[in-house]
């Protein structure tokens, strides 16, 4: 276990996470940010990704386990990320559609916030959320961030604004 909240605790994911994952990263919905659902082969290297994230930083995107049913509801962790040419720590969240508007994203996202800045003893946190993405902008906002940049991101042939969040220790 990497950190514990009230009612989650947060680990690396595995390998046989895989099914979980599919359940997040294939539904349209919640991925609608990304503009599309992964296929089979998206979703294993999602998580070749975040293995490899676990070995050069020491973290990554972790799994998020519901300590009343040990079901695995989402993802929320840190990532090192391209921000105007440097590298920044990252807080993102991803979280099966059943599990939303409880306030697990807002709680697993503070305890990453606690992590970066007790454990990794980071200065500065942040999170970049695309523009139509209002729940992930409130979940940031309720982690104590505000905005403080713009950017534009390529992915699939397309521009998405998005909105840099951050918050200092």
């Amino acid at each position: 276990m990497i950190l514990e909240t009230k009612r989650l605790y947060l680990r690396e994911l595995t390998q046989a996470d895989y099914n979980d994952l599919c359940r997040i990263l294939q539904d349209a919905e919640v991925m609608y940010a990304y503009e599309h659902a992964f296929d089979s082969a998206e979703v294993q290297q999602w998580l070749d990704r975040q293995l490899a994230r676990y070995r050069e930083y020491g973290f990554g995107l972790w799994a998020v386990i519901l300590k009343d049913t040990q079901e695995m509801i989402g993802q929320c962790g840190l990532t090192m990320q391209d921000l105007s040419g440097r590298q920044v720590l990252e807080i993102g969240y991803l979280f099966q559609k059943a599990y939303w508007h409880r306030g697990y994203a807002t709680e697993a996202a503070q305890g990453c916030k606690r992590y970066a800045f007790e454990v990794l003893k980071a200065p500065e946190v942040f999170s970049i959320i695309r523009e139509n993405n209002l729940p992930s902008q409130n979940v940031a906002r309720r982690n104590g961030m505000v905005v403080t940049d713009r950017l534009v991101k390529h992915y699939y042939g397309m521009d998405m604004p998005h909105l840099v969040f951050s918050v200092q220790k």
